[in-house]
């Protein structure tokens, strides 16, 4: 047997190795957890509306936003889209079974309070509302003044 023919042999063998490791690897599904409880995190900037749907741990169970949505644009910053954003996170986490969120507002938006509207309009309980807007202690130097 030459070089060539066992080099050629090796090389259907590692062939054969990677099928195989392929077939045994099975895709997971998605569980559905079923939390009953947990936080809604509302981010509302000027341009976008984050709504974050977690556990009473922390960890993401459902999530949506303006953008995911299909708004584009200026058109993220909308109360409309926030209520929107707002309103299909709500349905994904009734599906997993949430009922009652405590609710927790960041950012200067103007989708602040039509997300919290659509989220009571959907059906989930709102224990507690809670702004965590980090406000600074004085912060940055700001910009000095424009001369026009």
């Amino acid at each position: 047997m030459s070089t060539t023919e066992k080099a050629t042999e090796k090389k259907a063998d590692k062939k054969s190795d990677n099928n195989q490791k392929v077939e045994n690897k099975v895709a997971k599904k998605k569980t559905k957890r079923n939390v009953p409880s947990g936080k809604c995190f509302i981010q509302a900037g000027f341009g976008n509306v984050i709504v974050t749907m977690t556990d009473l741990g922390g960890d993401t169970v459902v999530w949506s936003s303006a953008g995911h949505m299909g708004f584009k644009g200026g058109r993220k910053g909308t109360p409309f889209a926030a209520q929107m954003a707002a309103e299909d996170a709500a349905k994904k986490a009734l599906e997993s079974g949430m009922r009652s969120v405590d609710v927790f507002l960041k950012g200067p938006g103007a989708g602040r309070e039509p997300a919290v509207r659509a989220l009571a309009a959907a059906g989930l309980k709102i224990i507690s509302m809670k702004d965590i807007t980090p406000i600074p202690h004085n912060g940055c130097r700001p910009p000095k003044r424009r001369r026009i």
